[in-house]
């Protein structure tokens, strides 16, 4: 069964994109930074034959911009529509044709084809599985999808917050299997930015 790669993304679009590092970098400098690490990430994952890459993109009428041009068949890119993030993150899931689905965010510098290939392998023994970040929040969300996504699962998330992770893992909590994935960081301040950069 085909595993599927779903990568969300926002056009790099100056004042759009990365707006909490451009506060603090620039806007320009931050814009520079998101395209190079979205492009390095679509790059490395749609170039892997273990799995089919999906890019779900907004705003929605960017689904033809520059960035996704010649990274996947046209096909595979969608518009998130509309809802808040989780309502947006749920729509892939109930999508994509058969299979199971990964999730990832577009701004993971540290992320390679092996924690994806490690939550395909965690999604042999679990329901869902989560990659947690080190801020409270998670940069890859998967599912097996042999049942319907649980009822309520980004209900009341606080997203973007420290507290994101646990709430979305408190709506399904003892109810079906979970793993957990690679810790790994998107970058969304200064202070991640300098961390990742530092990193030895």
């Amino acid at each position: 069964m085909t595993r599927h790669v779903v990568i969300f993304a926002r056009a790099p679009q100056f004042g759009r994109a990365k707006r909490r590092l451009g506060r603090a970098i620039g806007m320009a400098e931050a814009t520079r930074f998101y395209r190079a690490i979205l492009r390095r990430q679509i790059h490395a994952l749609s170039n892997d034959r273990r799995w089919t890459v999906w890019l779900f993109v907004t705003p929605d009428a960017e689904v033809n911009h520059p960035a996704w041009r010649g990274a996947v068949p046209p096909r595979h890119i969608r518009p998130q529509g509309r809802g808040d993030l989780g309502q947006r993150m749920l729509g892939p899931f109930r999508k994509l044709p058969p299979g199971p689905v990964v999730l990832v965010g577009s701004d993971i510098p540290g992320m390679r084809p092996i924690h994806i290939a490690h939550a395909f392998e965690l999604l042999g023994r679990h329901e869902l599985v989560f990659g947690p970040a080190r801020d409270g929040g998670f940069w890859l969300i998967g599912a097996r999808r042999l049942r319907p996504m649980p009822y309520g699962l980004f209900a009341g998330v606080r997203w973007s917050t420290a507290h994101a992770l646990a709430d979305t893992s408190a709506n399904v909590a003892g109810s079906i299997p979970v793993g957990l994935a690679d810790t790994l960081d998107d970058i969304d301040t200064a202070e991640d930015l300098r961390r990742y950069r530092t990193k030895p």
